[in-house]
């Protein structure tokens, strides 16, 4: 945890100053103007631990301010850079074009501070439509048809969220929005995979009472994620209980001969050497074979070595990267990161963008969503 501390703070803090720089050689400031703009940055760096430790604290009001205020700037940050670099590509590009032909491009360049404005305008803009984007939930509808599904169901209705977040920024207001839409679709099965609770959650206990609202009638079923850990595992499994679901470490359970759920832990378990030691395929080669197999699992990883012993495999965490182009980087190391894979020996794998989201309050070209797969006998 310290080497990843040390790694984040040093990233953010280089990305930190090269804004800085961009900022300086765009605009003549004035001494008392960097002492603002250096105090600013050195808050924006180390605004997630101030968060952190609020939260600790119990100091919800600043925790909650900086939360906005930094995650805000965080986001908005990334875009600059993203921005800034393609803006850079573009003058590198033009810069050798005209060597290579012996032309002089530099008068139809814009001047730095043009640039830097046109920046800010573009990022502005985005930060703008990814706040309203984030609140724009998205419901993906998938039908399975299968011959493991009891003739006796027409259909069986499994509405996913993940990834919600409930923390200092997505609070009641977002939480009631995902509670109408799921009362709306009426699930059969309400699952979260993982990330339903973010930060420090002793503040949260009115926002378990909201799930009570929802009673599908094979109940509903969470894993853990990331996230969990990092709030505290033991509150995090009080308020997922409290919320009326049964939580699956390492578990399965078969409901009424129609389907079977098996649930894992997330693997950042074993940092905090609280993980439900269950082996993946012995989990599920436990399971009765001719009945619908669904693995709760919250990284879109699959297992080889059970790959062929479930039917669908639901899980989150990527967000799809939540900002535009963070997405081509979350791509990188999850392949599959969203949407509906098939995969080997009749198996799929369904991947959620999330429901909420994760510091800053903004999505750009990833925008939230709950799932409804609909489970159909196969005729």
């Amino acid at each position: 945890m310290t080497l990843f501390l040390i790694s984040f703070f040093l990233l953010y803090g280089m990305m930190h100053l090269y804004v800085y720089k961009k900022i300086k050689a765009a605009l003549s400031l004035h001494m008392s103007q960097l002492v603002i703009l250096i105090t600013w940055i050195g808050l924006m760096v180390f605004a997630p631990f101030i968060i952190r430790y609020s939260e600790m604290l119990g100091w919800e009001f600043v925790a909650q301010l900086m939360s906005y205020a930094g995650y805000i700037w965080m986001g908005a940050l990334f875009l600059f850079i993203a921005v800034s670099l393609f803006i850079d590509v573009i003058r590198l590009i033009m810069y050798l074009a005209g060597k290579l032909l012996q032309q002089d491009f530099s008068a139809i360049m814009p001047a730095a501070k043009s640039i830097f404005f046109v920046t800010i305008i573009i990022v502005l803009s985005i930060c703008s439509y990814g706040y309203y984007e984030a609140k724009n939930i998205r419901i993906e509808k998938i039908t399975i048809a299968t011959s493991r599904m009891s003739h006796t169901v027409n259909r069986l209705r499994i509405v996913q969220i993940s990834d919600v977040h409930l923390g200092l920024i997505v609070r009641e207001d977002r939480l009631r929005k995902i509670i109408n839409i799921v009362e709306e679709l009426k699930p059969d099965i309400l699952v979260s995979t993982g990330d339903l609770v973010d930060g420090q959650i002793h503040e949260l206990d009115g926002l378990s009472d909201l799930f009570n609202e929802i009673n599908p009638v094979y109940g509903k079923f969470a894993i853990t994620g990331n996230h969990e850990f990092y709030a505290g595992l033991d509150q995090a499994i009080a308020f997922t209980e409290k919320a009326g679901f049964t939580l699956l470490r390492g578990k399965a359970v078969n409901i009424n001969g129609i389907i079977n759920i098996a649930g894992v832990d997330d693997r950042t378990a074993e940092r905090y050497g609280r993980y439900a030691d269950s082996d993946e395929a012995t989990l599920l080669r436990g399971l009765d074979q001719d009945v619908f197999t669904l693995l709760l699992k919250h990284r879109p990883r699959v297992n080889e070595g059970s790959a062929d012993m479930f039917d669908l495999q639901l899980s989150g965490h990527t967000h799809k990267g939540q900002i535009f182009p963070f997405s081509l980087v979350t791509a990188i190391y999850f392949p599959m990161d969203s949407g509906f894979i098939n995969l080997q020996a009749g198996s799929a794998l369904y991947v959620s963008r999330g429901t909420g989201t994760w510091g800053p309050p903004i999505r750009f070209l990833s925008p939230p969503e709950i799932s409804v797969i609909d489970i159909v006998p196969k005729k």
